[in-house]
């Protein structure tokens, strides 16, 4: 994809996601959200790694928690983009995306973010060299439908994922107060026993200390 084309369907997203609308009940820490200001902002439907705040304001600090919502018919996945993987990416091992599975749900985090985040997002996100591809998906919460950007991975093969990414994953589920049943599912997650330094070094090291509690 050429950078003028991906500039082309970004400047179409923002007018499709201008022209949705969100559900006037839904809250962001307790301030309601008003189809006004729809065209400053986009939802984002997280369900991996970006489930924990600290993980997705290192790059979006503009991420503000709306809601928790699931997804149907659709099922959580650990994996890369290419066959020819050898637990080099960042988390060394593989990582989160979505597949359509009838009757399964998908757990996340609906979070509020400035448009201006939706670069540094899709960036993240490795949509410019093929890694995920954004997706509108419609979201059920406790407010009514949301709908969402989130991201789905391309050419997905499974490879298992590693220890530390398992963990921000687990700690972003229960940060956010998702299904004790569907936490216990991330849990049960086999992993690759990758023991050294990955993603989550930063994360924690950019979290103030708070006595009694670990990340």
């Amino acid at each position: 994809m050429s950078y003028l084309t991906y500039t082309i369907l970004l400047a179409l997203f923002h007018q499709q996601i201008a022209s949705k609308a969100v559900p006037a009940t839904a809250e962001n820490n307790g301030t309601s959200v008003s189809n006004s200001s729809v065209s400053d902002y986009f939802m984002y439907f997280a369900y991996g790694s970006n489930l924990l705040k600290e993980r997705l304001q290192l790059k979006n600090p503009s991420a503000a928690f709306v809601t928790t919502g699931s997804l149907k018919d659709h099922v959580i996945q650990f994996g890369y983009w290419k066959k020819e993987f050898n637990n080099t990416n960042s988390w060394h091992g593989g990582v989160a995306t979505i597949e359509e599975s009838k009757g399964d749900v998908v757990w996340g985090v609906v979070w509020k973010m400035d448009k201006d985040n939706l670069i540094s997002l899709d960036k993240w996100e490795g949509v410019g060299i093929g890694f995920y591809s954004p997706l509108d998906v419609t979201i059920n919460t406790d407010e009514g439908e949301v709908l969402c950007r989130t991201y789905q991975m391309n050419n997905f093969t499974v490879h298992q994922t590693s220890p530390p990414y398992k963990q921000v994953v687990c700690l972003g589920a229960k940060q956010n107060g998702l299904p004790l049943d569907y936490i216990k599912k991330l849990e049960a997650v086999e992993t690759n026993g990758y023991s050294g330094p990955s993603i989550l070094d930063d994360i924690t090291a950019l979290k103030p200390a708070d006595k009694g509690k670990s990340l």
